[in-house]
């Protein structure tokens, strides 16, 4: 067996999926840095795993959670099909290790998040293609199966707060922390000013009429920037604590 077919072999294992025709996980792991023709990388796989993705999970929350308002049902999917939550899985299952990217890439400490998302919808797509919609679905609740899991209809009911916190704990590792940056106005009609920190990373600030009000928008503000909500989404005007 040579290298590549043992790699390959190894691969599949890890995924706990077996192609058909083996090409189509080659070409899934092949990066354009790594190929002298970007229409032998993994870019057509991936645009292609990205909406397999998008529709299964869609199609997976709106079978779970009949309650939720179409909202409710778009915030939910924008974190468990994120960029972010992606990359994480695709390093969670070791995928990144059998990625073949060029020699001006390998030359980073670590990998691009973006990389690594860019595989796991890379090996949805080329499942699809290889087993059909049945084996890609498979493949993708085995490995976003617990995200989802941790979709909770109280929590992502315009608490943007819980939101984060969810978000960050599972795709960040850490847990947001609220600032109160100022505060104007007389002591019976203040406003306040808080802005979200996740890690070394400060978001915008957000005023309201009480902090706990303020805090809502200030995680507004951050899930926006970490692209976890559609950034030209409005702040709602009921909020939760």
């Amino acid at each position: 067996m040579t290298d590549i077919n043992h790699s390959l072999e190894k691969c599949q294992e890890l995924i706990g999926y077996r192609f058909k025709e083996l090409p189509w996980l080659e070409k899934a792991l092949t990066h354009a840095s790594a190929s002298d023709n970007r229409l032998n990388s993994n870019e057509r796989l991936e645009f292609l795993g990205d909406s397999v993705l998008g529709v299964v999970i869609c199609h997976e929350l709106f079978q779970r959670f009949g309650s939720y308002l179409e909202g409710e049902l778009t915030k939910v999917k924008s974190m468990v099909v994120s960029r972010r939550t992606c990359g994480r899985i695709a390093e969670e299952i070791g995928l990144t290790q059998y990625l073949h990217i060029g020699k001006g890439m390998t030359a980073h400490r670590k990998l691009p998040h973006s990389c690594a998302a860019a595989a796991i919808e890379a090996i949805i797509g080329a499942v699809f293609v290889d087993g059909g919609p049945d084996a890609a679905r498979q493949f993708i609740l085995r490995h976003f199966g617990p995200v989802l899991k941790d979709a909770n209809a109280q929590q992502h009911h315009g608490n943007f707060k819980s939101m984060l916190q969810q978000y960050a704990q599972h795709a960040l590792d850490t847990t947001p922390m609220y600032e109160l940056l100022d505060e104007k106005g007389p002591d019976h009609s203040k406003c306040f000013e808080v802005s979200v920190v996740i890690g070394n990373r400060r978001f915008a600030g957000g005023w309201g009429p009480s902090k706990k009000e303020a805090e809502q928008l200030a995680a507004f503000h951050a899930l926006q920037e970490l692209d976890v909500i559609d950034p030209d989404q409005p702040f709602p005007a009921q909020t939760a604590d």
